[in-house]
């Protein structure tokens, strides 16, 4: 019961953080416009993202637009983009592999070595999938805050950190803390076979029977 719990928890935050690095991939705000010192036009904010950048004014709904050339973008953007597309492959496939040794859960006692296999490499896959994602994500964080405290930059051209960014923090947590429950699974699965394999023997009732007639015959012939 307690295995099944891991599983149902694992495979939880495994596809929380799965549609979480999905939404970090797709969403805008990665970069949001940072108002101070003299831009302060708050009426207007730019958001720009892996593929697109869109700018919101008051009473005008959001003008998004896609980037002309990837050459157009910082190279940490560039890089993002790639790692964003394998990270959110990775859990993809980590999400696949879980739910496939999830339903192996009634195996027969031969299977339990398949079956640990598949849930540690769900796991890994997770944790795998998680530690891509943080590349980018801390990537982008520490140069919008360098930019933001360089005074050689413009202002108009600071940036502050967006709500992809947090959301890619949490969704990467969940990907790591399902990765480690898998893995402990795993080792669950293996004490469970150790165990298994360990019972003490025991002999057959034939067996028993047999002894002591033995016992009883050579008591006999002490006795005469």
């Amino acid at each position: 019961m307690v295995g099944g719990a891991l599983q149902i928890a694992g495979l939880l935050l495994g596809g929380i953080g799965m549609i979480g690095t999905f939404a970090v991939t797709g969403m805008p705000q990665w970069r949001v416009s940072a108002f101070i010192e003299n831009n302060i036009i708050v009426f207007e904010t730019i958001w720009e993202g892996l593929w697109m950048h869109c700018i919101r004014q008051a009473n005008i709904r959001m003008q998004c637009k896609v980037y002309d050339s990837v050459l157009a973008l910082s190279p940490d953007l560039q890089a993002s983009r790639g790692l964003m597309c394998a990270g959110s492959v990775l859990s993809f496939l980590a999400f696949v592999v879980a739910v496939t040794g999830m339903k192996c859960t009634r195996c027969v006692q031969s299977s339990w070595q398949a079956k640990g296999y598949i849930i540690l490499t769900a796991g890994l896959l997770f944790i795998l999938s998680g530690a891509v994602e943080l590349v980018p994500v801390c990537w982008v964080a520490n140069t919008i805050i360098s930019d933001f405290y360089n005074p050689t930059v413009n202002v108009a051209q600071k940036r502050e950190l967006g709500e992809a960014l947090y959301l890619g923090w949490a969704a990467a947590f969940c990907l790591i803390a399902a990765g480690a429950i898998f893995s402990c699974f795993y080792r669950c699965c293996e004490k469970t076979r150790s165990y298994g394999y360990s019972s003490p023997t025991h002999y057959s009732t034939d067996s028993q029977h047999l002894h002591r007639k033995t016992e009883s015959s050579y008591s006999k012939s002490q006795y005469v």
